[in-house]
């Protein structure tokens, strides 16, 4: 049995999925088994997955009705036997070294449940942007979580089994497999993941140097998709806030002016100041912090939303400076 796994939600991916599968496949690190998960996809998916494996054997394909992301993964981590696990989206990539970097991390520090790296920016085309995820990978507390999510994007992580094991559980109506990621949640099912795993278990979340993944991002739909993401990530503060109520009541306010400020810039880059201009001035209501601890990347983020108020959509090289590394 491989010593670890690599998850790959994939829905009507056919477009990406080989470059993703080719990246996973040359891994320096050899003793792994590749799971895609076939979310019930429309398009030739399952058939770019089924020619991959008829060429390499640790490809394994699941298909199921779709369920969305985080059913995706909880049913790769279902089928997945290694004893570490990460997850790669069917639009992104791993640098070769990656598992490598990840296993190595995970077996000398027994304490540590979730690893992580940080992640460049890639366009639709697979072009590096110029931007970068560059985390913070030390002494990562839930407050840290919760405010800067230094985990990034759903394809840096790589877990250790266990500490899946601690995170899962099963709700009613559940007959098929653990949910890890809550399905309820069609976005910020990632940062939850990681929150309750910081709020709710002995495991330390460290990352490794490194831009080990290559992190799909697309402008197309961003203005519109800005209030979903907004909804969903307060579904989430209010899920997990009876975990621990002193923890919410110190850090909701800055970690609310975080993630106002994160989507601010997602409407700068998509065109829309209007929106911009209402959500940074949201973030700095909520709280300063932002302002005290990022000046410069809260004052552009401000500046950019107003001029493009003003002028209308910015210059594409000028919208991605304003594309930061990470999510709030």
């Amino acid at each position: 049995m491989p010593y670890a796994s690599i998850v790959v939600p994939a829905y009507n991916a056919a477009a990406t999925l080989s470059d993703t599968l080719l990246s996973l496949t040359s891994q320096t690190y050899r003793d792994i088994e590749i799971v895609v998960v076939d979310d019930g996809s429309t398009d030739s998916t399952a058939s770019v997955a089924r020619s991959f494996a008829a060429r390499d054997n640790r490809i394994r394909l699941v298909r199921q009705a779709n369920r969305g992301l985080a059913g995706a993964r909880n049913s790769g981590v279902a089928a997945a036997s290694g004893e570490v696990v990460g997850f790669c989206d069917a639009d992104d990539l791993w640098l070769p070294e990656k598992m490598d970097a990840h296993v190595l991390h995970l077996q000398c520090l027994p304490e540590v449940g979730l690893s992580y790296a940080g992640s460049a920016m890639i366009d639709d085309a697979g072009r590096r942007i110029g931007h970068a995820q560059r985390p913070r990978l030390r002494g990562v507390s839930a407050a840290h979580v919760f405010k800067r999510n230094p985990v990034g994007n759903g394809s840096a992580p790589v877990f250790r089994r266990a500490a899946l094991d601690d995170l899962a559980w099963r709700p009613d109506g559940e007959t098929q497999r653990d949910w890890i990621f809550d399905e309820a949640f069609r976005q910020s099912e990632d940062v939850e993941c990681w929150l309750r795993l910081a709020l709710g278990t002995d495991w330390t979340l460290e990352g490794v140097p490194g831009l080990l993944t290559e992190y799909r991002i697309s402008t197309r739909g961003l203005s519109a998709n800005v209030p979903a993401q907004l909804a969903s990530w307060e579904r989430m503060v209010a899920k997990l806030r009876s975990m621990d109520p002193a923890f919410f009541a110190r850090h909701e306010p800055e970690a609310r002016a975080y993630q106002l400020r994160y989507l601010a810039r997602r409407a700068v880059t998509s065109g829309d100041g209007p929106l911009a201009c209402r959500l940074v001035t949201r973030a700095f209501a909520e709280s300063r912090r932002p302002l005290i601890e990022e000046p410069v990347r809260s004052l552009t983020t401000w500046a950019a939303a107003h001029a493009t108020a003003r002028f209308g959509d910015m210059p594409m090289r000028l919208a991605k400076s304003v594309l930061t590394a990470g999510r709030s």
